[in-house]
């Protein structure tokens, strides 16, 4: 009987170590307002350079969604602007996007805006 506690009270620890590492994880994760003051507006392809992004960071775009949305691309529509079919789009003005390990690519699909350059390329490590 005394085992058969003791394999009980080990996976207890192994399950509170997971949740206190997934935790700290979660803690390191960074939270930046992509552009800044002035927002997701035109002109902010240069906004991530100097920055240091890690997967699971969350960049904020706000913006009038009247005149702005944010569409999360591949390359191919970041390089092109074009909106791959079945992307999302996000229109709410205040979107919080979490970053995945590699290149991430956004840009405004509103016609001429991503062209005038309204997107970005994030790195996350």
């Amino acid at each position: 009987m005394g085992l058969g506690l003791g394999r009980g009270s080990a996976m207890l620890v192994v399950m509170c170590m997971v949740m206190v590492m997934s935790h700290c994880e979660l803690a390191n994760a960074a939270t930046y307002t992509v552009g800044g003051t002035a927002g997701w507006t035109f002109n902010v392809a240069n906004w991530p350079k100097g920055k240091h992004f890690k997967a699971g960071d969350t960049l904020v775009f706000q913006y009038n969604p009247q005149f702005h949305n944010v569409v999360a691309v591949n390359k191919g529509g970041y390089d092109g602007c074009s909106t791959p079919k079945g992307t999302k789009v996000y229109t709410s003005g205040n979107d919080n996007i979490k970053l995945v390990k590699g290149q991430n690519y956004f840009i405004c699909n509103v016609v001429g805006h991503c062209q005038s350059g309204m997107k970005i390329s994030v790195h996350a490590l």
